[in-house]
């Protein structure tokens, strides 16, 4: 039911990258070539690249070339509760954070890149929308690198969810979590980090403690200032057309994309790419401590 590469099978440190970036993140053809400068960052930091997704009837960790770029067709959007549907139903499956948490606890990665977590959506318990990356983040031992919560959300409430679940939040090299497009402006950090080093260490103590998934916020290098009236127009635009639950993410991304003139899109690629490179910089200094 899951097929492990050989190559990541055999690495010591492996970066983890979902495929609901690649399917439903970007604008047709865009996500592939992020999916591939993802694994190429990777690879350049010293780690391998475990892209995760639902194909012929298979969970499959690590895809080739040609297997990547099938998820750039129609695909499923797939979080923990639609893996086993997914594989029995033959679906291509394009895996989100929670997803593919799920998959990494079952096979023991523990280091994940993303864009943004997801959270509490804006208005709870109007919509009661809760995203399961936040349990799937809780349960599985995983450091995710991320530029902070998908703005989109309701930013301080997920931050107290992540406290009640016992989800320590660093920061990486900030003071303040970074709000997915902006680098700054977000709720203060639990704790700041200097370096991958000193990530790496924290939660190898956190998992010595018994913990489960930690977040490393890392800001992005390209910050726009200026996204807050267009999400809150997105949002409004979402809720007109009554689209709700796991659609509502692609759709404000699509919505951003096309209003900022492609300032969104290039920021969002830009980001996710950076954030597989720290990743790997985890992974590969989790290994050199062999905890």
């Amino acid at each position: 039911m899951i097929l492990v590469a050989d190559e990541v099978r055999e690495a010591n440190a492996v970066v983890a990258l979902e495929t609901t970036l690649i399917a439903h993140g970007f604008p047709t053809g865009e996500g592939v070539a992020v999916g591939f400068e993802s694994e190429r960052r990777i690879r350049e930091a010293g780690a391998v690249p475990a892209t995760i997704g639902v194909l012929d009837g298979q969970i499959r960790v690590g895809l080739s070339g040609a297997e990547l770029e099938r998820f750039d067709l129609a695909a499923r959007k797939i979080g923990p509760r639609d893996l086993a549907a997914c594989v029995e139903q033959r679906a291509i499956g394009a895996t989100t954070v929670g997803g593919t948490l799920a998959v990494c606890r079952a096979v023991g990665i523990r280091v994940m890149g993303t864009g943004g977590l997801g959270g509490v959506h804006r208005g709870f318990p109007n919509p009661p929308d809760v995203s399961a990356d936040l349990g799937e983040l809780a349960r599985t031992p995983a450091l995710v690198v991320s530029a902070g919560i998908k703005s989109l959300l309701d930013v301080p409430a997920t931050l107290e969810v992540l406290e009640t679940l016992g989800v320590p939040v660093l920061g990486f090299r900030t003071d303040d979590l970074p709000l997915f497009y902006s680098a700054h402006g977000g709720p203060p950090v639990p704790a700041r980090v200097e370096s991958a080093a000193e990530g790496a260490e924290i939660a190898a103590t956190h998992w010595d403690l018994g913990g489960g998934g930690l977040l490393l916020a890392r800001p992005p290098d390209t910050s726009l200032e200026d996204v807050e009236p267009l999400l809150e127009e997105a949002l409004a635009a979402a809720a007109r057309r009554n689209v709700k639950g796991q659609a509502v993410t692609p759709f404000v991304l699509a919505f951003l994309h096309e209003r900022s003139e492609g300032r969104t899109l290039t920021a969002n690629r830009e980001l996710v790419v950076a954030n597989a490179g720290l990743a790997a910089e985890v992974a590969t200094a989790l290994s050199a401590s062999s905890r």
